[in-house]
């Protein structure tokens, strides 16, 4: 009794915060009709075959009912008894069922599969017997509405709009005719309103406005009047908005059934808000017309729900009078029972104990398959590694050895040549040849190329003067008036080369990533030797990111830097948040340059 009576109270209060919630004047909100769809009924069933139409009305009955899953189950296979008996015409029917059922049940996909599955069947039945050509075209129409409306739903535009076009090149021979192009002209309506072409907009909403008054469809013409109002309302129009919202509200005022009603309450809402936009008066007073119709959806609600805490309070009292008779019996069958429940018990304490030990059994095997499979891993990742660092070891030493043998042998030959030239000059006393001195300028330039070169392959400053040099040198080359880098070194002296190299190499890549992704303004580069070991820190202000999102290493070059900094016996962190910044720490054991002692 205290549980309904609560229910009772709580629900009150629910209607009555939701009432409270709706009073003022909103945001601005238009109500526009959503993408339509027509049913199943408007496909016509013209067929010989008493044994497919029953089943075929059946399937429509549940699927009518909601069933979705069963109205499907059951449609393809009559698809499947259908195509046996290459009957096009029946197949093309169940075809377009089994669209509308996906349809129904949100994959869309699916559903333009078996809509034009269908079209294609419907056109070949017409093209073996072409006597119903008035049923064929009202069925053409249909079909090219739906594959139009399921292209809109997938957000295909383009697509829908050729299938809406098709339709309005359709002779209209009939009042479904019409109504289907009804249907498609206002589609093109909120299609053309999107890309914000009005005049293709309005002139197809007037015309789905025509067939509307034609076919004496007032809901239709009065939700195409407010999706018209709505594209006043887009071109600041308010005038010629709030006469066709006071249209719209015309044509169904004596439509009682409940979408009209509730239609009703979405116009006063848009008619308020262009008379607000007008700054007339009488705005708030419709917006009031609005929440009163709302109002009335909700008393509705609340009187149901009040009749159902009733009726579930009725049902409590006999239930309670049930329960004693019912307590009675039980304690009588309870005394026979436990018996009974003993043994059972006994028997299943035997065989959960069985199961128990199997279990443990199976888990124990587990768990050392497990332990193999991890081993198994960690082999691979460390074979990984090892193969990634060879190839970076290969690539950094060819690049080396490139940019030594480009340096120190075509570098020098090229010198050679420019000064057996300059010798030359003298034996034409001053009237050194164009082609001598047009070859000079190429030898310079091919030299100075050779230079860059040799540079972008391994800096020559790190070659000659070590990582505290080539840091500062590579900071100022990367800075620009979008980003300033900054460095600070302390402690830093010359190591063993491929170790300088390493860790240069590492940097250059850490500022690559930082140049395409971050949006820095400005980055900070510290680099040290710290208790015999290299600390480098690289920081940024730029945008950030969630490391427990990173799943693509090799788009930021995580996975060649894992591998240098493994190499080297070192670890590195990497603390990052969105819009603030990242921080990379690596420290690496120094790696000594050797001593060679000349004899």
């Amino acid at each position: 009794m205290k549980k309904n009576v609560v229910i009772f109270f709580l629900y009150t209060f629910y209607f009555s915060f939701n009432l409270l919630q709706l009073k003022g004047f909103p945001k601005n909100k238009f109500v526009t009709e959503e993408v339509s769809f027509k049913e199943t009924s408007s496909i016509f069933l013209v067929t010989k075959d008493s044994v497919f139409l029953s089943k075929y009305k059946k399937i429509e009955k549940v699927y009518k009912s909601l069933k979705f899953a069963d109205a499907l189950k059951e449609s393809l296979k009559l698809l499947e008894e259908t195509k046996n008996k290459n009957d096009i015409e029946n197949i093309y029917k169940i075809s377009n069922l089994i669209a509308d059922i996906y349809s129904k049940g949100k994959n869309q996909k699916k559903a333009l599969e078996y809509y034009k599955k269908s079209l294609v069947f419907l056109e070949n039945s017409y093209l073996l017997d072409n006597k119903n050509k008035s049923v064929f075209y009202r069925n053409l129409a249909s079909i090219y509405l739906r594959i139009g409306t399921t292209y809109q739903l997938i957000k295909k535009n383009d697509s829908a709009i050729i299938y809406y076009k098709k339709i309005e090149n359709l002779n209209s021979l009939n009042n479904n005719i019409l109504e289907s192009k009804a249907f498609a002209f206002a589609n093109l309506t909120g299609l053309y309103e999107l890309d914000s072409l009005y005049d293709k907009a309005m002139y197809y909403a007037n015309q789905s406005i025509k067939i509307n008054k034609k076919i004496n469809n007032t809901l239709g013409q009065a939700i195409v009047l407010n999706n018209l109002a709505n594209i006043y309302m887009a071109l600041n129009k308010f005038e010629n908005a709030k006469e066709k919202y006071k249209e719209a509200i015309s044509v169904i005022r004596n439509d009682n059934s409940e979408k009209s009603i509730r239609k009703k309450a979405d116009f006063y809402y848009n008619l308020a808000w262009a008379m607000r936009n007008l700054k007339e008066y009488k705005a708030y007073d419709y917006q009031e017309k609005s929440y009163e119709i709302e109002d009335i959806f909700k008393d509705k609600e609340y009187r149901r729900i009040i009749e159902e805490v009733t009726a579930e309070f009725n049902i409590n009292a006999v239930k309670k009078e049930e329960e004693n008779k019912r307590l009675i019996a039980q304690r009588t069958f309870t005394i026979y029972g436990i018996g009974s429940f003993v043994i059972i018990i006994s028997l299943l304490y035997f065989l959960n104990f069985y199961k128990l030990k199997q279990k443990n059994l199976s888990l124990e095997l587990s768990q050392t398959q497990l332990l193999q499979n991890q081993n198994i891993e960690k082999i691979k990742s460390e074979s990984q590694i090892r193969i990634l660092n060879a190839t970076i070891d290969g690539k950094e030493t060819e690049r080396k050895e490139i940019a030594e043998t480009l340096h120190d042998s075509v570098s020098a030959l090229l010198s050679s040549a420019n000064l057996h030239l300059m010798a030359t000059n003298q034996y034409f006393n001053g009237n050194t040849p164009l082609e001598i001195s047009k070859t000079q300028e190429i030898i310079k330039e091919a030299s100075q190329k050779i230079r860059d070169l040799s540079h972008t392959l391994v800096s020559s400053v790190l070659l000659k003067f070590g990582l505290n040099f080539a840091v500062k040198d590579l900071a100022a080359k990367y800075s620009n008036s979008n980003l300033n880098i900054e460095t600070e070194t302390h402690n830093i002296r010359r190591y063993e080369q491929n170790f300088e190299i390493k860790i240069y190499n590492i940097i250059q890549e850490f500022l690559n990533n930082i140049l395409k992704h971050s949006k820095a303004k400005n980055t900070v580069i510290k680099l040290q030797e710290k208790e015999g070991a290299i600390v480098l820190q690289i920081s940024d202000d730029g945008v950030g990111f969630d490391t427990s999102k990173i799943i693509n290493k090799d788009g930021l070059g995580l996975n060649q830097i894992e591998a240098r900094i493994h190499v080297l016996k070192g670890d590195y962190s990497i603390d990052s948040k969105i819009n603030e910044g990242t921080s990379i720490i690596i420290k690496v054991p120094v790696l000594e340059r050797t001593t060679v002692n000349h004899v």
